[in-house]
């Protein structure tokens, strides 16, 4: 009996205060990488890119206009960091390659070239820090040895 008194006090208590803290704003945060052998994924030749241009945008679900965009770099470990303030609601927002500084690893991968990152509360997320997907550029060439890893990673699946 007293225990159930000690949790419906404790209860009256704490949950007016969490229903009333204000969440902060969403981190979004990713990788971008140089996928050396253009395997299609990051391997151990891969390497992270600093200085690489990424924008998140976020469109109308019906009409596919743009109703938010903004742009940042990546930090010397190949790390982009968004902070946004708004909640984006029903709205499709992804992450996206724009640019590498890297003179041999320009094209954007396709299929690895966005991610999709969740900017609204109304789904149950409670936390304000989200990780998007590593997202990639291709070289030009592959590098040697190449063929050699990705034959061993194919051995690797089929063992």
């Amino acid at each position: 009996m007293a225990t159930t008194r000690l949790f419906l006090l404790l209860a009256l208590c704490v949950l007016p205060m969490l229903a009333s803290a204000k969440p902060g704003p969403f981190q979004i945060r990713g990788k971008v990488y140089c996928d050396t052998c253009r395997a299609g994924f990051e391997t151990v030749k891969s390497y992270y890119i600093s200085g690489a241009k990424v924008k998140i945008e976020c469109s109308d679900r019906n009409s596919l206009e743009v109703k938010y965009s903004v742009e940042t770099d990546t930090d010397s470990t190949g790390t982009y960091n968004f902070e946004v303030q708004e909640d984006h609601g029903d709205q499709m927002c992804y992450a996206e390659l724009v640019s590498s500084p890297v003179a041999d690893c320009k094209v954007p991968n396709k299929g690895r070239h966005r991610a999709t990152v969740i900017l609204t509360r109304t789904n149950g997320a409670v936390n304000d820090l989200h990780y998007a997907n590593n997202m990639g550029f291709l070289q030009r060439k592959a590098l040697d040895g190449c063929d050699e890893l990705i034959r061993n990673l194919l051995l690797d699946d089929e063992q």
